[in-house]
């Protein structure tokens, strides 16, 4: 059972890289907020997760007011909520013109862009991934602003880096099938990157990713998401992972801070509205599929969370 395999099962993630760059230092590139980005990169994409992979030589990456942090080789740093962010190298640095970025990401110009000052070069590659915040949460919202690992420490991570200077030299040839194999590799690279996170963090952090990693709470979790429809009652889902009920609703909420059924019900309710902007389904087939006999509870429900009922929901956030 595998909690984070299952809510990405459904997410249906869609990555791609964009952007790859020789900078000779100094030099500084701004990248905007994900909701000025997403029209240059995938229009009408509800959100999209940024990211810049270090081939080469070092730089800074700054987020708001916090210090900058340093970047070597292997270094991927993800911005998981599309924050607005700028990457840096040398002291007066010089800005990368974003009129003749953003020719590049319009054409899909692979070829790496030069610029800089003349210094010491950072050879990197940004990249992307759209995915549905309501289906992904349980995900994003475990994630920091900004996440950094390396993905030099074992073979995985170098297969991974290998494989995706490969294929950026077919892209910037225009060989035929590169920029799809890229894509894969983009999504490859972001759910390594958020593993390789989940191993890093202490046996004292608390979330929805600590949850996944708890033998009991993660084991529970696969379940509620592989059959969110399923009429659950915490003893029945306490005897399917072997533990008391106490025990169960003690360690689902520490991690989670609620209980199993809880969690359930709004689970249940992201599908439920994922559903209702993305389908035709009636609104009283959208209630049965996620668990709902009653139409009138399934609204009551749905208000309650969402703050309107699922049919002005529809209406406000149709998907086109």
């Amino acid at each position: 059972m595998d909690a984070f395999s299952e809510v990405l099962s459904g997410v249906r993630l869609k990555g791609a890289m964009f952007f790859s760059a020789e900078f000779s230092a100094p030099w500084r590139l701004s990248t905007p907020h994900c909701r000025v980005l997403a029209p240059a990169l995938e229009p009408g994409a509800a959100h999209i997760v940024v990211y810049h992979f270090v081939m080469e030589g070092t730089a800074r990456v700054g987020l708001g007011d916090d210090a900058d942090v340093e970047l070597a080789p292997g270094d991927i740093v993800v911005f998981p909520h599309g924050d607005s962010h700028q990457l840096s190298a040398g002291g007066a640095t010089i800005p990368v013109e974003s009129a003749a970025l953003l020719k590049r990401i319009a054409n899909g110009d692979m070829s790496p862009m030069q610029a800089g000052g003349g210094g010491p070069v950072t050879r990197f590659v940004c990249g992307y991934l759209t995915l549905d915040p309501l289906l992904s949460g349980p995900i994003l919202e475990s994630l920091p602003a900004m996440l950094k690992v390396n993905v030099r420490a074992d073979r995985a991570g170098q297969w991974l880096e290998q494989s995706i200077l490969h294929l950026l030299e077919e892209a910037a040839s225009d060989r035929a099938g590169s920029d799809a194999m890229l894509a894969k590799l983009s999504e490859a690279l972001f759910v390594d990157t958020v593993r390789r996170h989940v191993a890093s963090l202490s046996d004292q952090s608390t979330g929805w990713l600590s949850a996944a990693r708890d033998p009991v709470v993660g084991k529970s979790l696969a379940l509620l998401h592989k059959r969110p429809a399923h009429p659950w009652t915490v003893a029945e889902l306490a005897t399917a992972v072997s533990v008391s009920r106490s025990a169960l609703v003690d360690r689902f909420t520490r991690f989670l801070a609620e209980p199993p059924i809880a969690y359930l019900t709004g689970w249940r309710l992201r599908l439920a509205a994922q559903a209702l902007t993305s389908s035709s389904k009636g609104i009283a087939d959208v209630a049965a599929s996620v668990g709902y006999e009653s139409e009138a509870a399934f609204n009551r429900a749905f208000k309650r969370t969402f703050g309107v009922p699922p049919a002005r929901y529809r209406r406000e956030n149709r998907r086109q």
